[in-house]
């Protein structure tokens, strides 16, 4: 058997490498998540929900895990699909995969993320802070914060919800 002593001072060096490194690893994995052509449904007095809406292109495997936002008591990632002619919307409690290299579009009817519990009404030429959490195939978690815009129903009415 080996035993190697270290002094404090590598010891502490060693930590400090060790911190650096982790940083580094997670920036790198939040560089390889591409967000784009974001935007919030505005709602009306008393509603109490309303659709976030994105392109997501990840370059290596990643999911999508979690959201919040200051403007809602309650972010989640949901799916809309047809059910024995029926539409029906449910949250995808595991998260949504995004495969590598290939975009992943959150629209009306489809996949959304979904701004529950609204604090206020969001009204059209706002922003709305979300953030978003994902996860590696490795398991290593990051954030992006951004800001969205809020589009008008007229704006959106193509986009039905």
């Amino acid at each position: 058997m080996i035993v190697i002593y270290f002094s404090k001072e590598k010891v502490m060096k060693l930590k400090y490498l060790i911190a650096a490194a982790a940083f580094l690893t997670s920036g790198a994995f939040a560089q390889n998540i591409n967000i784009s052509d974001g935007w919030v449904r505005a709602t009306v007095q008393g509603q109490k929900a309303t659709g976030a809406f994105m392109k997501i292109t990840a370059i290596d495997q990643a999911k999508l895990i979690a959201g919040n936002s200051p403007a809602a008591g309650l972010v989640e990632i949901h799916e809309m699909k047809m059910v024995n002619d029926v539409m029906k919307m449910a949250a995808l409690p595991n998260g949504l995969d995004l495969p590598a290299g290939k975009t992943v579009e959150l629209k009306p009817g489809s996949y959304h993320i979904m701004l529950m519990d609204l604090k206020a009404p969001l009204a059209a030429d706002s922003t709305v802070p979300v953030t978003l959490t994902f996860q590696d195939a490795k398991g290593h978690k990051t954030t992006q914060e951004m800001k969205l815009p809020v589009k008008s129903l007229a704006t959106s009415s193509e986009h039905k919800h």
